[in-house]
């Protein structure tokens, strides 16, 4: 079988900086929205944007927090977004909607990780309702903007799409938790709405994108002791990265999201998952944790979940 899961040689690589893929890239008059654009990644990601001259609208769920991260940065807009709850997202969707203006960007960055059992809405697990109900509808409830602006959609998933694939038969973790493999889940969820978006939004001019940002130590391990992080060899008890080669900073960990929503390489492609600033691999039958397991870009997964996610969220921009 053929599939467009192979690296193009983009000249970039895993040290590649946000600032490095925008090189040359002029973004004035561009409206971009950054979830979780204030934290992270994602703050690293709406610095970026703004320098190359685009606006961005960060929705944040804590906007003093928000509001404090990214003073002195020009040409952003803050509102509030909780994407765990479906009337909020209601709610910023449609005050961006009666704005009326177009979008050309979108950057879904924001989530939780490997959180303690948590549950949201009517009863749904926190990080997939969180990390891919709440950006589904998000998308679906912006999309007359987003069409109308041929908008590039990027969703951030993660390596950690390889823990786990959908659990159709109990995907709300009703019970057995595993935060680990909850959240792989969730980014599995994340690739596979890329893939079916970009199937739907092609003929509209809106193609969308999944990628691996890479390891980057930033608040996503709230949830995490210090302890755990020890085990697992990231740091020391002091706090100190034991192999700093590992991870990435946050300018390096923003660059594949910001290549992927501004890449002129990317034109006329969509579907596909990224790591390290290229399209990435098929996973290795090794098991080796690198590339893209083939039940996050399975199309008949992608179109299942579109529909599962469109009648627990009862949003569907495609309905009819």
């Amino acid at each position: 079988m053929t599939t467009a899961q192979h690296k193009i040689g983009s000249g970039f690589g895993a040290k590649s900086t946000a600032d490095d893929v925008l090189k040359g890239v002029d973004l004035t008059g561009k409206l971009a929205v950054v979830t979780g654009g204030y934290s992270g990644i994602g703050l690293e990601t709406t610095r970026a944007l703004t320098k190359a001259g685009a606006r961005v609208v960060v929705p944040a769920r804590r906007p003093d927090t928000a509001r404090e991260a990214v003073a002195g940065l020009d040409g952003v807009e803050l509102d509030e977004l909780d994407l765990g709850d479906l009337e909020s997202v209601r709610g910023f969707a449609d005050r961006f909607l009666a704005s009326g203006r177009t979008v050309d960007l979108v950057i879904d960055s924001a989530g939780i990780m490997a959180c303690p059992e948590t549950r949201v809405g009517p009863g749904w697990e926190a990080q997939f309702a969180t990390n891919h109900l709440g950006h589904f509808a998000l998308v679906n409830r912006l999309w007359p903007a987003i069409a109308a602006g041929g908008a590039r959609v990027v969703s951030v998933s993660s390596g950690a799409h390889h823990n786990s694939g959908i659990r159709w038969d109990d995907i709300h973790w009703s019970h057995g938790y595993d935060k680990w493999e909850a959240y792989g889940q969730a980014k599995t969820a994340n690739v596979l709405f890329a893939v079916h978006l970009d199937r739907l939004g092609a003929d509209h001019g809106v193609r969308a994108f999944a990628l691996h940002p890479g390891g980057i130590l930033t608040p996503l391990q709230r949830h995490l002791a210090t302890q755990e992080m020890v085990d697992r060899g990231w740091i020391d008890e002091d706090g100190n990265l034991l192999n700093p080669d590992a991870f990435k900073t946050p300018e390096q960990g923003a660059a594949t999201q910001v290549w992927a929503a501004t890449s002129p390489q990317l034109d006329g492609l969509g579907g596909v998952y990224l790591e390290d600033c290229d399209i990435a691999e098929p996973a290795p039958a090794d098991g080796e944790r690198i590339g893209v397991k083939s039940w996050a870009t399975d199309p008949e997964q992608a179109a299942r979940l579109w529909k599962l996610s469109a009648d627990l969220t009862g949003v569907d921009a495609f309905a009819g």
